[in-house]
């Protein structure tokens, strides 16, 4: 499995609180990241120096768009009354004014808000922005009276040109592009942390992310050496070096970030996961086992401890921590817990309990039919032959395009431990899986050409299906066999346990056929590979 696909399934978690600067709120909410935000705000809002009135303004807006408008009304109340002179506030009734169909009311609103914020284009651009929220349609003149209004007068204020972005968003994605990099070029003059948008730099990098990953990360890196305190500006370049698969990279900025008191839980989670991948595995787990001693039951940090314990080869641990995560009645297994735990038990012996595991991630991901390969695998090593060959089988008769003649190897040899066992236990019906084994491999060699390991095993399932006699079929299959083995001098050394079956079943075969000198030469090269003395004995007796 794909790193990131198995990262995937890692690291999706809750948010835990932050612990300070309400403008780190403020950013998150500009940046469409409403839920951070919300956490951010009300965690920071009794904090000196916080901007209560605009905390307020931020925290009604979140409710706002999350449809509540009571709350809206009430946060928005709460921060006039934390101070009157905040423009911010005003804009917010009227968006609520807007709402409810009330034009005239908005107006009124905004006039308010104007009147106190004449120099703040922040707030100015608040109000087209509400416009906007409530009906870009209906609203259109409104807002571009507003936005040329507000460029006329603040010629190189951000916000008007992060708005015209966000209007551009869904319909042409170069000129959003374009105005939120000509924001990012403006916010250059930006002299504090409330007047800075880097919300320019993060909507430019999203929108470019997709066609050109480098300069999307670029960006975010200029950002990040105005704004290097910014939780926003951290956590977004950790996310876009992750989505490029720059998971090196992205580990060390996560590890930069969660530093930050407004970074949140969930991105430690992820952290956890890259340590992981980067074979940080002790500093993974203790990641992993801070995190649940403030949160016990978080499946994801009782996962990570599982699998830090398995690869570090801790296999005591590793089965408490599997069996700490499969009991937790919260978990949302997956079908990579219980392939890590059946492997596992595999290695401990346990082959009958990593059958179950095995299964469970069948039926908890039915859809990935190559979980079907693992599923046999175990049955296999359990001894439950027929069952290895039927999950086989079921695997390779859902694919649709060309088949891996891995698999169809595999398929082979499973259907010859079929017909072996049964043969060996004397069941009639032996040769119907026998012949299985031989379509099998007759379709593997067909996609191969030559190859020592598939020619052997043909005569080997060949002499399964002559009832353990080795015929003319099987000499044959292990003369081409041979023959392969001898085209590269190099088998000798790496196909040494090849060379020894073939010699021998031929040694034995052309006993059988009375030609004592075939079989001289046969096995006087099984010994030059694999000398004995009672071989040698064997060979001096040979008449």
């Amino acid at each position: 499995m794909k790193f990131k696909t198995l990262f995937s399934l890692l690291l999706a978690g809750s948010l835990s609180a932050a612990a300070e600067g309400y403008i780190d709120g403020v950013e998150y909410f500009r940046a469409d990241q409403p839920e951070e935000a919300a956490i951010i705000l009300t965690n920071t809002l009794s904090q000196p120096g916080t901007d209560q009135a605009t905390a307020y303004y931020y925290l009604g807006r979140i409710a706002l768009k999350a449809g509540d408008k009571a709350e809206a009304k009430a946060m928005f109340d709460k921060g006039i009354a934390a101070n009157p002179e905040n423009g911010y506030n005003y804009v917010g009734l009227g968006a609520l004014a807007l709402g409810a169909n009330d034009a005239k009311g908005a107006e009124n609103y905004f006039k308010k808000a104007k009147d106190l914020a004449k120099k703040d284009a922040d707030v100015l651009t608040e109000i087209p922005r509400a416009y906007f929220e409530a009906n870009p349609v209906t609203y259109n003149k409104e807002i571009e009276k507003w936005l040329a209004d507000i460029k006329k007068k603040f010629k190189t204020a951000p916000a008007p040109f992060i708005l015209e972005g966000d209007r551009l968003a869904g319909t042409n994605v170069g000129e959003s592009a374009g105005m939120y990099e000509m924001a990012a070029t403006f916010d250059h003059d930006s002299k504090t942390a409330q007047d800075a948008h880097p919300e320019a730099y993060v909507k430019y990098a999203r929108v470019i992310f997709k066609v050109n990953e480098k300069a999307a990360i670029d960006k975010l890196r200029e950002l990040l050496t105005y704004q290097p305190e910014s939780a926003l500006v951290q956590r977004e370049l950790a996310e876009k070096l992750y989505d490029a698969n720059q998971l090196t990279n992205a580990a060390k900025q996560y590890e930069d970030y969660i530093k930050n008191p407004n970074s949140f839980q969930k991105d430690k989670q992820r952290f956890v996961g890259l340590l992981f991948f980067a074979e940080r595995y002790p500093e993974s787990y203790q990641l992993a086992d801070e995190i649940l001693r403030q949160d016990p039951e978080n499946y994801h940090m009782q996962r990570m401890k599982f699998y830090n314990k398995k690869v570090m080869g801790d296999t005591t641990n590793a089965v408490a921590a599997a069996e700490t995560l499969l009991a937790n009645p919260k978990a949302k297994l997956n079908a990579q817990d219980y392939i890590q735990y059946g492997e596992l038990l595999s290695d401990m012996g346990n082959d009958s309990l990593s059958v179950v595991m095995f299964e469970n991630a069948v039926k908890v991901d039915p859809e990935k039919s190559y979980l079907l390969k693992d599923l046999s695998s175990a049955y296999n090593r359990a001894l439950r032959f027929q069952d290895a060959a039927d999950a086989m089988q079921k695997y390779i008769d859902l694919q649709t395009g060309e088949l891996d003649p891995n698999d169809l190897l595999a398929l082979a040899l499973r259907w010859n431990a079929v017909a072996a066992a049964k043969q060996k236990d004397g069941e009639a019906d032996w040769k119907e899986a026998s012949d299985k084994a031989v379509a099998a491999i007759n379709r593997t060699l067909a996609l191969t050409t030559n190859h020592p390991l598939v020619l052997n095993h043909n005569a080997r399932i060949l002499l399964v299906a002559n009832g353990g006699e080795i015929n003319d079929a099987v000499a044959q299959a292990d003369l081409a066999t041979l023959a392969a083995l001898d085209a590269d001098p190099e088998n000798l050394t790496n196909r040494k346990a090849i060379y020894v079956q073939v010699l021998g079943r031929l040694g034995n075969y052309y006993i059988t056929q009375k030609n004592i000198d075939e079989a001289r030469k046969m096995f006087e090269r099984f010994y030059s590979i694999q000398p004995s003395e009672e071989l040698r004995t064997y060979i001096d007796g040979l008449k």
